[in-house]
């Protein structure tokens, strides 16, 4: 269990000695390939743990991250009002790899998301700014908070318009250039490529939702590519059909609000954002087992956001239940990746059809004369 924490801790080492030339912070698993965030957080935690060597005091300190990520969980949950109770208990206490993640792992994930849930409450108050800032803050320690950037970049247009939701962009800009200073004075080009590989290769013996294609067709570039297109391919379906509800068209979101010719009726932030992510998983080109921390606490909330009959709160129990069977399958087999997509096909299309636009209702054309009431009528 302390392979990455060692890691970690040989990276930010070299910045604790001086070292500002991003290429040259590396440990034993290879370079550092985060941003700035990552560099600043995880080196408060070297100094709290004695240079890195206090490992129990860093599970405790992640275990208090934990506890704080969840209490922002339920607080978002809270206020959606959609997920029943006893689903807590699975999020909660059933989830093996989770807690591994967390305390006996001590990957940077878990502090990107608990950042992540932080920001989104801010939203959630209608404090976009300070969101915002909080967002670029979780993107600067994972870049896998990128994920719900489409999602917010709707948000942001249809609550402010272009440009309204130019200052907030800046903000989350801002951030990343002044965390980043120190570096980007030294080794611009190092830095930027370094921390935002956004064409990293991964290895084909870690990948969980990918185990069942042959190595060759795993590391293919024209399959990067499919997967790439299918990913803008959904976030377009969903934000033209799904998270667009104005009768207006969905340019209209570029005109301030108030000169708009029908307001957008109340929207879901937490839906935006969470469906943005879960598009974002489906589509990735690998997930390895601390991703699955990216996206299993809003599956409650995918899973129960659409209406739903008592009777089928099961089956999404069951649901969960495979999703979790096949994150503590080690290795990944042919037989868990596969029910890993099955069940992410099974979300997307409860996601499709539970939240699709109701119908116009019809009104019959009125007769010109009325149909004569007969006697027993009369």
């Amino acid at each position: 269990t302390e392979i990455d924490w060692k890691a970690y801790m040989e990276e930010v080492e070299g910045f604790a000695n001086g070292t500002l030339d991003y290429t040259q912070l590396k440990g034993d698993t290879g370079p550092l390939v985060y941003p700035a965030g990552f560099v600043y957080i995880f080196l408060g935690l070297y100094y709290a743990t004695g240079r890195g060597t206090d490992i129990r005091l860093a599970q405790y300190i992640v275990a208090g991250l934990y506890l704080l990520n969840l209490l922002l969980v339920f607080r978002i949950y809270c206020r959606t009002n959609k997920v029943p109770p006893y689903v807590f208990f699975f999020m909660c206490c059933a989830s093996y790899r989770i807690h591994s993640i967390f305390v006996l792992r001590l990957f940077n994930d878990p502090v990107a998301m608990a950042i992540l849930f932080l920001a989104i409450n801010l939203f959630l108050e209608e404090r976009w700014s300070w969101g915002c800032l909080l967002f670029s803050l979780a993107v600067s320690v994972k870049m896998n908070i990128l994920l719900f950037a489409p999602g917010l970049l709707f948000l942001l247009l249809q609550r402010f318009g272009l440009l309204g939701c130019i200052p907030k962009l800046c903000i989350c800009a801002l951030l990343q250039v002044i965390l980043g200073l120190p570096f980007l004075l030294v080794n611009p080009v190092g830095y930027l490529t370094r921390s935002f590989d956004l064409g990293r290769q991964f290895q084909f013996k870690w990948t969980v939702n990918w185990r069942f294609l042959p190595e060759e067709v795993f590391h293919n570039r024209a399959f990067h590519a499919a997967l790439l297109l299918a990913h803008l391919a959904g976030l377009a379906l969903f934000a033209l059909h799904r998270w667009h509800r104005s009768k207006d068209s969905i340019l209209a979101l570029l005109k301030d609000p108030a000169e708009r010719k029908h307001p957008s009726p109340p929207l879901t932030i937490v839906f935006v954002l969470f469906s943005s992510n879960f598009l974002g998983v489906c589509c990735s080109r690998s997930l390895h087992y601390q991703f699955y921390v990216w996206y299993f606490h809003t599956l409650p909330y995918l899973l129960w956001c659409t209406p739903t009959p008592k009777l089928t709160h099961m089956p999404k129990v069951l649901l969960l239940g495979v999703i979790e069977l096949c994150w503590n399958t080690y290795p990944s087999t042919v037989c868990s990746s596969l029910s890993l997509h099955i069940c992410h096909g099974l979300v997307l299309l409860q996601l499709w059809y539970g939240t699709a636009p109701p119908p116009a209702p019809h009104t019959p054309t009125p007769s010109r004369r009325p149909a004569p009431l007969s006697k027993k009528a009369q």
